[in-house]
């Protein structure tokens, strides 16, 4: 084929301009069809999960750090699973444990009430570090385990390797189990763009309960 447009010939020509409009319209098609290249990763904590609708809730990171999360975003955020099996994974659990700081004394839960975090002093009754998800004292049990008598809740942080008995105020001590409880920690792929501006809703493309499938496992 001639190098310059000025030499070509007449075939030459509609093949060049036949090579360019397929060009464009091939990279149109993969932009249409490929929205979500151009979406948005997030990480967060589960607070509540419809498993009919399959919407989950969620406390997302202010840190950005997938091993050191800090999950503090409010007000929480919503997003609609994918109907895909494979594109979601498990269930997400949901908790409304935000933290438990045993140095300072505190835990910090999601309260539904008020849709705002609430700090609840607390007594370290009992605190064992090092404890793997196989060991004999959190296998194959429930958390948190509650005793109202004693006023006191047993938890274990699977993340930190923590189990730990603290008392907290009687006036706490009958809200519901989940209250005590962290719920999943999950990362979700969407695009900004397809959120529902009245109910405030997003499509995920892709959910990774990352606490039922411990990516960080070697």
């Amino acid at each position: 084929m001639a190098i310059t447009w000025k030499d070509a010939t007449t075939t030459e020509k509609f093949f060049y301009i036949y090579f360019a409009v397929t060009f464009i319209g091939a990279i149109i098609l993969l932009v249409g069809f490929h929205p979500k290249e151009f979406g948005t990763v997030v990480q967060g904590r589960t607070i509540d999960y419809d498993p009919e609708k399959m919407i989950v809730t969620v406390i997302l990171d202010a840190k950005q750090d997938a091993k050191k999360p800090d999950y503090s975003i409010l007000p929480p955020a919503k997003f609609k699973l994918p109907e895909q099996v494979y594109m979601r994974g498990p269930e997400p659990r949901a908790g409304k444990r935000a933290k438990l700081d045993l140095e300072k004394n505190e835990i910090v839960i999601f309260d539904d009430a008020t849709q705002n975090f609430l700090k609840i002093p607390i007594k370290v009754v009992e605190k064992k570090e090092g404890v793997r998800r196989d060991d004999p004292l959190v296998k194959d049990k429930k958390f948190p385990i509650i005793d109202k008598e004693k006023s006191t809740i047993t938890l274990y942080s699977a993340r930190l390797r923590v189990l730990s008995t603290i008392e907290v105020p009687r006036e706490h001590i009958d809200r519901p189990p989940k209250t005590w409880d962290a719920g999943d920690e999950v990362r979700i792929y969407y695009h900004p763009k397809e959120c529902d501006a009245q109910t405030g809703i997003c499509k995920a493309h892709k959910f990774m309960n990352i606490t039922r499938t411990d990516i960080f496992k070697k």
